[in-house]
């Protein structure tokens, strides 16, 4: 009877070189149907995949250039469906006054809060680390989440599909009515964005592309070669929002770069 050969062991998933600075573990494409809950928006998630730091970065830098009304050291940075926290970890990076994500997935906020322990442990006993932001996370449906009462930054990575987000924002829109606050909001991968340029409470004030480094898309096309669903281009549509209320005149221009 022949031999049987050996089962090839499968090939090891990419790690992003975020993760393989930090020892953090935010790499990886999961589908969304490995990401339900049970919850009744299960039909609307998207897949996690994290943000490649210099999209968040650059979609940052047009953000204070629009200008916000205050400056930055007075924002809290609300990452809206956060996965494992990539983007906390990023904005963190910067002088917000504190930084909060919100993650349904039960799963995901365990891996998230892992990765925000280790963060934060290692600031703390290197003293050559720069200084970060507060940061902290929710696990919690984002339709639950209360507003801060401080001016906002909220971050959407294409969480999840328009009936979601129709949601949220109607949820957003009825706490800036009761306690009026700066509010913008960054959106990567904006495939609703026309359910936000169609909002008569929200302005757009940037929207285009926003390629990512060389070394960050070396790694999406590792990562995205690791599965058939999903393609890489080395770049994401992107788009700024502002609150600005149903009174402001709909009739006046937007901004668009």
């Amino acid at each position: 009877m022949p031999s049987r050969k050996p089962a090839k062991a499968p090939e090891p998933l990419p790690i992003h070189p975020f993760d393989q600075i930090h020892g953090t573990d935010t790499s990886g494409l999961i589908p969304a149907g490995r990401l339900l809950t049970g919850h009744p928006n299960d039909a609307h998630v998207t897949a996690y995949y994290g943000v490649a730091p210099s999209i968040l970065r650059t979609l940052i830098d047009h953000w204070l250039a629009t200008p916000p009304p205050h400056p930055i050291s007075r924002y809290t940075f609300v990452d809206i469906g956060a996965g494992k926290g990539r983007a906390m970890l990023v904005a963190s990076q910067l002088p917000f006054h504190q930084v909060i994500g919100i993650e349904l997935n039960p799963a995901m906020a365990d891996i998230a809060q892992q990765n925000l322990d280790l963060w934060l442990e290692s600031h703390a006993t290197d003293t050559t680390a720069s200084r970060i932001a507060p940061i902290r996370l929710f696990q919690q449906d984002a339709l639950d989440f209360d507003l801060p009462r401080t001016p906002t930054l909220a971050f959407l990575f294409h969480p999840f599909e328009a009936p979601v987000l129709k949601a949220l924002l109607r949820r957003i829109e009825t706490q800036l009515t009761r306690h009026p606050g700066p509010f913008d909001l960054l959106y990567v991968n904006a495939e609703c964005r026309s359910v936000l340029d169609r909002h008569p409470a929200f302005t757009r004030l940037w929207h285009g592309s926003v390629a990512m480094s060389s070394e960050d898309h070396a790694a999406d096309l590792a990562a995205i070669a690791a599965q058939k669903e999903y393609g890489s281009t080395g770049d994401e549509e992107c788009a700024i929002y502002r609150y600005t209320g149903r009174a402001s005149n709909p009739t006046s221009p937007r901004k668009k770069l």
